[in-house]
């Protein structure tokens, strides 16, 4: 009776020496990271972006960027991560082949975003002579027409070679003023907007080719 207790004391003490052998190992394979920022291509943080560590087609771990883009992915083992990020608004991201050991790997503020397309207002127009030719280097300006008549400038551009200018906004009913002038000469066209998407117009100007 006492030998079969000894026994079992010391296959008991056994037991424990490998768990504390085993446990600091397993940590050790999880003690790797990735952290990091998000951001827009003008270097606007992105905050409440979705940022998940993905190893050999699987998701593994996730965070959340705060209010500055940043985050912090802890508990990842040894490998190479494809870091895929996901935002309100935004194309979706990723950044290839992030290697992590026991550390947390900084790969810095390299997770950059596209606004998504399909959540803008994008307008689109030419700008003519009265001849009917595009004409170039344009002055074009878009303003937002309030309920009492005010005007407030949203953007500039200048028409390219071939006549055409491209103005992009949140999505959102709004009335718009697109004016085009060259030279002295100016004329307006006022587009109404409600939901995202493609609007085009199309403005010719009194004044000849040959005045340029």
């Amino acid at each position: 009776m006492l030998r079969r207790t000894l026994l079992s004391t010391l296959a008991a003490a056994s037991l424990a020496a490998f768990a504390i052998l085993l446990f600091p190992a397993e940590s050790a394979a999880q003690s790797g990271g990735i952290k990091g920022r998000v951001r827009t291509v003008s270097g606007k943080a992105i905050p409440n972006a979705t940022v998940t560590a993905r190893l050999d087609g699987k998701d593994v771990r996730s965070a959340t960027t705060d209010r500055n883009g940043n985050f912090e992915i802890n508990g990842l083992s040894s490998g190479n991560y494809n870091v895929v990020v996901d935002a309100t608004g935004f194309a979706s991201g990723i950044r290839y082949g992030v290697e992590v050991k026991n550390s947390v790997r900084n790969i810095g503020d390299r997770l950059i975003l596209n606004v998504d397309q399909g959540t803008l207002v994008i307008i689109r127009g030419s700008v003519f002579f009265k001849e009917g030719n595009s004409m170039q280097g344009a002055k074009v300006e878009l303003f937002e027409v309030g309920s009492n008549g005010s005007l407030k400038r949203l953007g500039q551009a200048f028409t390219s070679l071939q006549g055409e200018f491209t103005f992009r906004r949140p999505e959102g009913p709004a009335k718009l003023r697109v004016t085009a002038s060259f030279k002295g000469v100016s004329a307006s066209k006022d587009i109404e907007v409600e939901t995202a998407a493609i609007y085009r117009t199309a403005i010719s100007l009194d004044i000849s080719r040959n005045d340029r």
